[in-house]
């Protein structure tokens, strides 16, 4: 059976970007774990609660065949760090790897989308997280999803279905 971790932060995640996902792979036999700068509940930005399974520095990403960066507000201020660095860093190298939102940046910063295709949150008021994707080597898109090797993308909550229906496909091929 195959397995994902789900990675948020411990508070504000973005809800949609995580149950989505979760739902979906469940529904379709994946098995999931969710994981977290913290254990306890996890409180989204729209109020949604989820149990955390494991912190961060737990994680053993031999148990996993996917991991998956949840976006939100509190990605950056909570995931933004070596402990996450190093677990994308692994991952890399043989697992899905997939990120949404604002969370891609942190792929970007962890030296994984060197010549990539990805994707990541923008508005008209804010283009950094481009500049950021830009300056990981990666090669933004503009696109809701992006798929290159076993590295997938999304740009934000509107695109939670689809994303998830990309981590699954890659799972089940």
């Amino acid at each position: 059976m195959k397995k994902a971790l789900l990675i948020i932060a411990h508070k504000d995640f973005r809800d949609e970007e995580y149950f989505i996902p979760k739902q979906i792979l469940e529904e379709n036999g994946i098995r999931t774990k969710t994981a977290s700068d913290e254990k306890g509940i996890a409180i989204g930005r729209f109020g949604g609660e989820a149990e955390v399974d494991l912190s961060l520095n737990e994680i053993d990403i031999n148990n996993f065949d996917a991991i998956i960066f949840v976006g939100g507000s509190g990605a950056t201020e909570f995931l933004d760090n070596e402990i996450s660095y190093n677990i994308i860093k692994e991952a890399s190298k043989n697992k899905i790897l997939a990120a949404i939102c604002i969370a891609p940046t942190i792929l970007a910063k962890a030296g994984v989308l060197n010549d990539k295709e990805c994707t990541v949150w923008s508005s008209n008021m804010d283009k950094s997280a481009i500049e950021t994707i830009k300056q990981g080597g990666g090669k933004y898109t503009g696109k809701g999803i992006a798929i290159d090797q076993n590295i997938i993308t999304g740009e934000n909550a509107d695109f939670a279905e689809p994303f998830a229906k990309a981590i699954l496909k890659a799972l089940t091929d």
